[in-house]
């Protein structure tokens, strides 16, 4: 028997895997799927996934477990920091203040990495992470579940939730393969360490895998496949999206008029409602050289309240509000436990698919712009001295300076910029398209379609060998 485990671990990971093809194409290549899911099992109830779910009980760190995968994030972020922005504006937001005992622990990891640091070390604060799960009740529930279900190899949908770590290790203690796909573009460049070590790798691009090479020493390039990402495979998938009729119907637009689709990241984005205001303005001053229509797209990982005074500003604004509901309260990471539905999906692929113009602060939505051949604009306007929020510092992060030096986008930097930008997308005058192409071929290194059995299949003979 050939059984696929697949570890559904968030809401990102449910629109890749679950609300693609993945399953059913799984289910050609291996004799039986099981889900274990870091969610409710509710939330599978209306899809006929034909596959039996396992709902996992929720792991929370003991004091010892998170002092040593602190230990392991802080010092793979100080081997890796030497020239990358990114990593060290991570490494500075793991510093702490307080006088509890993680704050403690957190000032002494920091001195003690500033002199030991090294892959070696790294490995061995991962190994005194995982045996602190040896006699963890939760640990011997997973163990129960891999042997009962004769599991071959365990794919996890996302690489970094601490919370899968007991989970690997339940893995290596059964011997059983893993398999982990890069959850995302920015990663590998600028974020910490994963949550364990795997034996096989699934990544985007060839670029996640020099990345994946160069960060993480101990890997090897034949432990690395390049498989491309679910996370867009929608965008080609008949059962999404909307016609235009139904499009201009269901969001009541002029369809005279041209559409400015405005998308906003989570709150860790200050400058967002300012650029959205500005926007806004531009509108009710005529400063457009054509009348639009303004669409916003609140962030999916929390609730729009930042946004509730404009709905009232701007009467003009038609809100798209991301349908995704919250699964389970109390998680220690909230966020995860928010689940798309297929409506959201439709309503996504159908915005993108029908605007003119896409603005957003560097998020991944200028991705998704690209694939739909969409102009990008990103507002960036704070910097170290003018009293913004310093978005621009994320400009110099690796994974958004290759976004810069791709010259895809109209990166503004003030006002008369960002209206500047706006126009002549409106005149017509659109010179990336090429660059766009580019920047996707770069980023997203196979095509959209079969990305979901090209994973399955990969997954599969990883079993085989």
């Amino acid at each position: 028997m050939k059984n696929l485990g697949v570890v559904i671990t968030d809401g990102v990971g449910f629109r890749n895997f679950i609300l693609t093809a993945f399953i059913k194409e799984a289910k050609v290549n291996f004799d039986e799927v099981i889900i274990f899911s870091c969610l409710p099992k509710s939330v599978y109830e209306s899809f006929n996934l034909n596959c039996k779910i396992i709902e996992l009980a929720v792991f929370e760190e003991t004091f010892f477990t998170w002092v040593f995968r602190k230990a392991k994030e802080v010092t793979h972020l100080k081997l890796n920091s030497k020239g990358n922005f990114g990593i060290i504006d991570n490494l500075n937001t793991t510093k702490s203040k307080a006088k509890n005992p993680r704050g403690i622990a957190t000032r002494f990891i920091h001195k003690w990495t500033q002199v030991f640091h090294s892959e070696k070390l790294i490995l061995a604060y991962n190994r005194l992470q995982q045996q602190t799960f040896k006699s963890n009740l939760i640990t011997k529930q997973y163990l129960q579940l891999l042997k009962e279900y004769d599991i071959s190899i365990l794919f996890f949908t996302h690489q970094r939730p601490p919370f899968i770590a007991p989970l690997v290790y339940a893995a290596e203690k059964l011997k059983i393969q893993t398999s982990a796909f890069i959850f995302s573009w920015d990663n590998l460049a600028s974020k910490g360490r994963m949550s364990g070590n795997f034996n096989q790798y699934l990544v985007w691009s060839d670029l996640m895998k020099q990345e994946l090479l160069t960060f993480y020493q101990s890997v090897k390039e034949d432990q690395i496949y390049v498989v491309g990402t679910p996370q867009f495979e929608p965008y080609i998938m008949d059962e999404y999206g909307q016609n235009r009729n139904k499009f201009i119907n269901k969001f009541k637009i002029d369809g005279s008029k041209p559409i400015l689709f405005f998308t906003c990241n989570d709150s860790s984005s200050e400058n967002d409602p300012y650029y959205l205001e500005i926007l806004a303005a531009f509108i009710e001053n005529n400063q457009l050289v054509k009348d639009v229509n303004l669409i916003v797209r609140t962030s999916p990982a929390e609730e729009p309240k930042r946004f509730e005074k404009y709905t009232q500003k701007y009467p003009f604004i038609i809100w798209n509000f991301p349908d995704w509901s919250v699964s389970r309260e109390g998680h220690q990471e909230p966020w995860t436990q928010r689940i798309p539905s297929k409506d959201d999906l439709n309503d996504l692929k159908s915005l993108l698919k029908h605007c003119d113009l896409c603005i957003n602060v560097l998020s991944t939505i200028t991705l998704d712009a690209f694939l739909f051949d969409k102009p990008v604009i990103n507002p960036v306007f704070g910097n170290e001295t003018n009293g913004w929020f310093d978005d621009q510092k994320f400009l110099k992060y690796e994974h958004l300076s290759k976004l810069v030096d791709s010259k895809s986008t109209d990166i503004v930097k003030n006002e008369d910029e960002y209206l500047k930008a706006i126009n002549a997308i409106l005149n017509g005058i659109d010179e990336k398209r090429g660059k766009r192409d580019s920047f996707i071929q770069l980023q997203i290194g196979r095509a959209l379609e079969n990305t979901s059995q090209r994973i399955a299949k990969t997954l599969s003979e990883f079993n085989e060998n």
